[in-house]
C-alpha cells in the first residue's frame, strides 16, 4: 500500500529500527533516534542491492518516488544505480579538485621539470595565476570559451593586448596539458581564435648612437641606488646578455680564473648552455660586488632578501629615475647598443651573433660557432668594454670643453 504524508509525519521512533513501504522497492528507513531515511531496495544481476536517496523530510515523498522511477529507468537500460552514483560522486570530486588553478600549478610544475628558463617560468605563473585569478577556482572541465572571452576582452579593454593575446595561448597550454592528464576533454581557447585584436608592435627601446650610449654609462656609474642594482647594470653594459640572464646570475655561475661566465640550458631563451667571456671591466664589477652577495648564491640579490633576484622592473626603474623614459632605453636595449656599434665599427657579424647568444639557423653552424668563436668573443667583449670607456671618457672631455 502506497504511503501517504500522514503516514510519513506520524512515523514514530521505536527501540528498533523499521520499514514503512511506498512500493517498488521504495521505503522509508525509521531509526531508534528519529532519523528517517529514503532507501530503495532492487536487484541488479541476481543480487539484492540498497541504493540511500537522503533523509525526510529533506526529500519529500514527490522527490523519493521520482528519484526511484529514474532509478529503474537505469536499471532498464543495465545500469546498476549504486554503480553510477558512485562513479557521479568520483567525478564530482574530482571536478572539484581539478581547478583550473591546480592543473596550472601541474602544468608550471612540468615547465620547471622540463628546465624551462626562470624567465619563462615567472611570465607564465604571473599569466596563470595573477591574470587568470577569475577563474582560479572554476573547475577545469566546466570552463567555456564565453567566460575566457569575457576575462580576454577584459585585459585587451584595459589597453593590454599583448597580455590578452599570451594569456589566450597560455591558457590553451593549460588544457591540453588537462586533456592529455584525462581532466578534460576539450580546449575552449581553439573556439576564440582570431577574437582578439592584434597587439601593437612595439620595438624594445636602445640607444645606439655612441656619445649618448657613453652619457648613459657615467649615468650609470653615479647612480645611487642599490649596489647590486647598479652592478648589475654595469654588468649588463658589459656583457650584452639578456637582462633575465643577469638578474638570475649565480655565483656558482662564475669562473673568475677562466674569466668565464657559463649560463646553464634552463636560465637561456635558447635552451642550450651559453657561455660569455669576462672583460676585465667586467670582472672589476663582480669582484667589487662580490661581499654583498656571500650569504647566497646569486650575484645580484635583491635590497629585501639574499634569495631573492632583483625584480624584472628594477632595471627599468633604476633607468626611468636616471631619466632614460621607456621610449628612450630599455634594459634589454643593451643588447642592440651593442650590436649595432659593433657592426657599425667592422667587427666579424658572426661573432657578435654568436656573443649575443642567438640561435643560428643551421645546427652544424651553431656547434661550429660555439666551438671556435671562443677566442673571438673574448677579443670581442674585451673590446666592446674598451669602447664602453672610451666613449665615457668622449663624454668627459665634451663636457669639460663645454
Amino acid at each position: 500500500m502506497a504511503l501517504t504524508h500522514l503516514d510519513l509525519r506520524n512515523a514514530k521512533p521505536t527501540e528498533k529500527p523499521y520499514k514503512l513501504f511506498d512500493g517498488g522497492g521504495l521505503h522509508l528507513l525509521v531509526s531508534p533516534t528519529g532519523g528517517k531515511l529514503w532507501r530503495l531496495k532492487y536487484r541488479f544481476q541476481g543480487k539484492e542491492r540498497l541504493l540511500s536517496f537522503g533523509p525526510y523530510p529533506l526529500f519529500s515523498l514527490a522527490e523519493a518516488r521520482a528519484k526511484r522511477d529514474e532509478m529503474k529507468k537505469l536499471l532498464a537500460a543495465g545500469v546498476d544505480p549504486s554503480a553510477k552514483k558512485k562513479a557521479d560522486k568520483i567525478a564530482e570530486a574530482a571536478a572539484r579538485r581539478n581547478t583550473f588553478r591546480l592543473v596550472a600549478e601541474d602544468y608550471l610544475a612540468r615547465l620547471k621539470g622540463n628546465h624551462s628558463a626562470e624567465a619563462t617560468l615567472e611570465k607564465n605563473r604571473w599569466l596563470l595565476l595573477d591574470l587568470a585569478e577569475p577563474i582560479a577556482d572554476r573547475p577545469v572541465s566546466e570552463i567555456t570559451p564565453a567566460e575566457l572571452l569575457d576575462l580576454l576582452k577584459r585585459i585587451e579593454k584595459s589597453g593590454r593586448r599583448e597580455s590578452a593575446r599570451r594569456l589566450r595561448g597560455v591558457i590553451g597550454s593549460v588544457f591540453r596539458f588537462a586533456i592529455v592528464t584525462l581532466r578534460a576533454t576539450n580546449d575552449p581557447t581553439q573556439a576564440l581564435r582570431g577574437a582578439l585584436l592584434a597587439p601593437k608592435v612595439t620595438h624594445r627601446a636602445a640607444i645606439l648612437d655612441e656619445k649618448k650610449l657613453g652619457s648613459l654609462m657615467l649615468a650609470i656609474d653615479a647612480y645611487d641606488g642599490w649596489p647590486t642594482l647598479t652592478a648589475a647594470l654595469k654588468f649588463l653594459a658589459l656583457t650584452s646578455a639578456r637582462p633575465g640572464e643577469v638578474r638570475g646570475a649565480r655565483r656558482s655561475e662564475i669562473d673568475f680564473e677562466k674569466a668565464r661566465w657559463r649560463i646553464a640550458a634552463e636560465r637561456t631563451k635558447m635552451r642550450r648552455p651559453h657561455d660569455i667571456p669576462l672583460s676585465r671591466q667586467a670582472i672589476a664589477v663582480l669582484r667589487d660586488i662580490w661581499p654583498l652577495s656571500d650569504r647566497g648564491d646569486l650575484v645580484f640579490p635583491s635590497i629585501r632578501s639574499h634569495e631573492k633576484s632583483l625584480s624584472e622592473n628594477a632595471l627599468n626603474s633604476a633607468l626611468r629615475r636616471m631619466g632614460y623614459g621607456p621610449d628612450e632605453m630599455s634594459a634589454h636595449g643593451f643588447r642592440s647598443s651593442a650590436s649595432t656599434i659593433l657592426n657599425s665599427r667592422g667587427f666579424e657579424p658572426d661573432v657578435i651573433e654568436a656573443a649575443l647568444g642567438h640561435q643560428d639557423e643551421n645546427a652544424i653552424r651553431r656547434i661550429y660557432n660555439r666551438s671556435s668563436y671562443w677566442s673571438e668573443r673574448t677579443k670581442l667583449m674585451q673590446a666592446w668594454a674598451d669602447l664602453l670607456d672610451e666613449f665615457r671618457t668622449t663624454c668627459l672631455r665634451a663636457g669639460e670643453r663645454a
